[in-house]
């Protein structure tokens, strides 16, 4: 679940406006999708997390390690003693932490669009699109 970052300055800017007042709050867009799934037309500022990345990042650790459990064991305790495995940790810790999102919203298919953490949309590749169709169907329900 490869995790595509905001801008720090924006992400900072989100938290001072969402402090302002829901008048000044943009909504908070999170997209969930896998490798499989591409999305396209994804604002600069919106998070992509795919949901099968700590899987990817596991098999990228195992394709080397040998057959018998104790040798490997051992080359991974010699990986886990390096400099590298802190970077390594730190990727594992951010895309299982995108898993957990994931799973809090209860997102049961990709792509899935969500906004505010309430409204999802699923099945659209085109993240402008999806977001469009969230605008009319929240218009609607403001003004049935």
């Amino acid at each position: 679940m490869e995790r595509h970052h905001p801008r720090p300055w924006l992400a900072a800017f989100g938290l001072s406006a969402s402090l302002a007042g829901p008048a000044l709050a943009e909504p908070t867009i999170e997209v969930f999708t896998t490798a499989g799934e591409l999305v396209i037309n994804v604002p600069s500022d919106v998070a992509v997390i795919e949901l099968d990345a700590p899987a990817r990042l596991d098999a990228e650790l195992s394709r080397e390690l040998p057959a018998d459990p104790d040798v490997a064991s051992d080359l991974m305790r010699e990986r886990m003693a390096t400099a590298e495995w802190q970077e390594t940790a730190d990727r594992y810790a951010d895309r299982y932490l995108g898993l957990v999102r994931a799973w809090q919203l209860g997102v049961e298919k990709v792509p899935a669009v969500v906004i505010d953490g309430r409204y999802v949309i699923y099945g659209q590749p085109d993240v402008a699109q999806a977001l469009n169709e969230a605008d009319r169907l929240l218009g609607q329900e403001r003004h049935p």
